[in-house]
């Protein structure tokens, strides 16, 4: 039996009514620790179908592969899934793309996992389709390069501030996620030195300052209490620092100091022009950006850093989806398959 030729797979899509090529459309996966969310996206960057199912994150290995197989047979279960193109893997990282594989911090059970190697034995990919992995944030700078506030910027990062901080580069209008597919892990960067322990295994990281769960646990150590019968999260101190709250708004100016002194430390690095920030936390607003904008002036200080631009992320929930895509999309233009065949 002969091995089907990827171009020749793709070239033979079916022709819509009237015997023009369907348009093309690119499969997306976005593997997190809480939510294993696909995509269908267009060529233009809008979600055209979407599915998602519950992470069974403490499960066994096969048991997530199976989840990751459910939410591909979602999607191929419709007429669109005959024009895909391409197929992208965003994953929480770490992330092994020249491998494909990954080990998740916050899904234990996947260590160097061969992500890639499982999706490709699908049966919706017999045709050809390829997986391309990339880490999730960087996933998030794909999108926002693509679609989003780093839409025509040569030199931007893009910021993922939640739970974790992660990141990503575009530099000289190129994605760059590195041999590994890790540049831009900008969360473990240090902000200080004689700073915390991280689980990382280093010390003062800017995670352990600017994220979600680090602004709570240093609202709540300054004495802030949620209202009654919540959590305390993120989101409730940015609505106390809106309240006028000083120990909430204390909290918010020490994450974006912290912020600042790792953006600034990139432009000066690698002359980005823009930082986007998304995540949750980025939905503070202005209780997150102007103090952040306000600590960067006292970081970025060289003469090529001081124009540098925060914005907050245009793209939301999809971001990582529209990210993954956007990756398969530029691998199929690639590819070398003929543009009277695309």
């Amino acid at each position: 039996m002969t091995t089907p030729d990827p171009a020749e797979a793709r070239a033979n899509r079916p022709l819509q009514p009237g015997g023009r090529k369907s348009s093309p459309v690119y499969a997306a996966l976005d593997i997190g620790g809480t939510k294993i969310a696909g995509a269908l996206v267009d060529a233009e960057g809008s979600v055209v179908r979407r599915a998602e199912l519950p992470t069974p994150a403490r499960e066994s290995a096969s048991r997530l592969a199976g989840t990751v197989h459910a939410v591909i047979d979602e999607l191929a279960a419709g007429p669109a899934w005959a024009a895909v193109r391409g197929l992208g893997i965003a994953s929480a990282g770490p992330v092994d793309t020249a491998a494909g594989t990954v080990s998740p911090v916050n899904i234990p059970n996947w260590r160097a996992f061969p992500l890639v190697e499982s999706v490709r034995a699908h049966p919706a990919l017999s045709g050809g389709i390829e997986p391309a992995l990339l880490g999730d944030a960087v996933a998030v700078a794909a999108a926002e390069h693509w679609r989003g506030a780093a839409q025509g910027v040569g030199n931007a990062l893009c910021m993922v501030v939640s739970t974790g901080v992660g990141g990503g580069f575009v530099l000289n209008g190129r994605l760059h996620p590195g041999p590994s597919g890790n540049a831009g892990h900008i969360g473990h960067v240090t902000v200080d030195m004689d700073g915390p322990p991280c689980p990382c295994g280093a010390r003062g990281c800017l995670e352990g300052y600017a994220s979600g769960t680090a602004i709570a646990r240093c609202a709540v150590q300054a004495g802030w209490t949620p209202p009654p019968g919540t959590e305390p999260t993120a989101a409730a101190v940015a609505a106390a620092a809106r309240e006028g709250d000083g120990r909430a708004v204390a909290a918010y100016d020490r994450s974006a100091r912290a912020l600042a002194a790792a953006i600034a430390g990139s432009a000066t690095l690698l002359e980005i022009e823009v930082a986007v920030i998304g995540g949750g936390v980025a939905q503070a607003g202005d209780v997150l950006f102007a103090p952040l904008r306000r600590h960067l002036r006292s970081f970025a200080t060289l003469g090529f850093t001081r124009g540098l631009e925060v914005r907050p992320a245009a793209l939301a929930r999809d971001a990582g989806l529209v990210g993954a895509a956007a990756e398969a999309r530029r691998r199929d233009r690639a590819s070398g398959v003929p543009p009277g065949v695309r």
